[in-house]
């Protein structure tokens, strides 16, 4: 296809910008192959009369851009026709055609939540990055955020989101939901995911958030007493639980406090890799608040935000080992 004017310049600019060098190391990582085989059964195949669909990679690649940079789908639809690097991207030549619409985008993110499709995309690249020898399974670290919901009732319904609650953090109250994550303790890495209420406790999806491999278990105070519950009773897990702030600050200085105080600084050390996730998807994707109304849309969302927060995590050291091997 011959290139547009459009495009020859953006070719020759002398400079990349930092959504340039983001879009490429994501174009370069994400297993597209596999994602859209595992979708393709489920998309419209244009048959019999009407418009025919568009491209299925095309609105994977919208939808990625989309939750990559915490825009609406009017907002992505926009960015389309402002951003040549996104435009780029995406696959689009506004010369030859215009760009999806909102309305199209909905109707892809629709079709997703519906089928349990985002789980999918979730799944095919953490399995992308177990072959890819990026994911181990002898630990796992536990934890979870808050994500706030709107606690607005000027709406239809004029009533807050019914599924979201709230929950006292420190001596703040904060109304939404939680993410609880499963991590890799070699890579940092997100393996499983779950999400509720912002009032249910941590330590009750402790067992959810395990693949079942592992053989050691990291987590905050907020897990304390998690051995003693009875789903986890005859796991064989090593729990490996901070100590309460509490009784921390009344270790003294004996040799035996000093031994205390140490382990649980080595296993801060370890847990400090929960954190790089709930970084990309809060900061880097910009997903502080709930998008949408109800748990099962915006748990469908974390699943596409921490598939795709594995992959930033992993693109540097990826990129590394592939030219490594190259040379």
């Amino acid at each position: 296809m011959q290139s547009s004017f459009s495009d020859l310049e953006y070719a020759a600019k002398k400079k990349l910008t930092r959504r340039d060098r983001f879009l490429a190391e994501i174009e370069a990582v994400t297993p597209w192959s596999a994602v859209v085989a595992e979708l393709e059964p489920f998309y419209p195949k244009g048959e019999g009369r009407g418009r025919p669909p568009i491209g299925l990679e095309r609105m994977l690649r919208m939808y990625v851009a989309q939750q990559c940079f915490g825009l609406s789908d009017e907002g992505i639809e926009d960015a389309v026709y402002d951003s040549q690097s996104i435009r780029r991207f995406v696959g689009i030549d506004l010369a030859r055609e215009s760009a999806p619409d909102a309305t199209t985008l909905l109707k892809f993110r629709r079709l997703l939540e519906a089928h349990g499709l985002t789980r999918k995309i979730f799944e095919t690249i953490n399995a992308h990055l177990a072959q890819k020898g990026l994911m181990m399974r002898e630990g796992t670290i536990v934890d979870a955020t808050l994500i706030a919901a709107p606690p607005s009732t000027k709406n239809r319904d004029q009533a807050r989101d019914p599924e979201m609650h709230q929950a006292k953090k420190g001596k703040q109250w904060h109304f939404g939901m939680k993410a609880h994550i499963g991590v890799d303790v070699e890579s940092g890495m997100v393996h499983t995911l779950v999400g509720t209420a912002a009032n249910v406790a941590d330590v009750t999806q402790a067992h959810a958030l395990l693949h079942g491999d592992e053989t050691d278990v990291l987590g905050d105070a907020g897990y304390q007493g998690v051995h003693k519950r009875d789903e986890n009773k005859d796991l064989g897990i090593n729990w490996h639980v901070a100590m309460r702030p509490g009784k921390r600050k009344a270790l003294g200085t004996g040799r035996l406090d000093r031994l205390l105080e140490q382990y649980e600084q080595a296993k801060a050390r370890i847990r400090a890799k929960v954190e790089h996730p709930f970084h990309v998807v809060k900061n880097l994707f910009r997903h502080r608040k709930t998008r949408y109304r109800g748990l099962a849309k915006n748990t469908a969302q974390l699943f596409s935000l921490f598939g795709l927060a594995n992959l930033v995590m992993a693109r540097r050291r990826w990129l590394a080992l592939d030219a490594r091997s190259a040379s």
